[in-house]
């Protein structure tokens, strides 16, 4: 008769909740959720959920999107990108220039 054993931790028991991808994973898709209500696109992302790959790593499924939302998201992006803000000590805003 086999000994008792303490339980192998194999796969089948392994759960989401022990992995740090998961936690990572929700954390950002709370903070993008607020960002995408902040800018009235909450329903333009039906799909968006934390996730794991078969490794334990952490991703964010973003889903389908219509074109429009699309537009929108790249032209928030676009805003970001060309907003200007002071880099503390340097006098300058946070993008390189480029000596063309």
């Amino acid at each position: 008769m086999p000994a008792d054993h303490e339980p192998s931790g194999d796969g089948a028991s392994w759960s989401p909740l022990d992995s740090e991808g998961w936690y990572a994973a929700r954390d950002a898709v709370a903070e993008l959720r607020d960002v995408l209500i902040a800018a009235g696109m909450e329903r333009d992302f039906p799909y968006l959920r934390a996730d794991l790959n078969a490794f334990g790593h952490g991703l964010i499924e973003l889903g389908r999107i219509s074109p429009e939302t699309a537009e929108r998201l790249t032209e928030l992006l676009r805003r970001a990108l060309e907003s200007t803000y002071e880099v503390p000590g340097t006098g300058t805003n946070g993008r390189q220039q480029r000596n063309d």
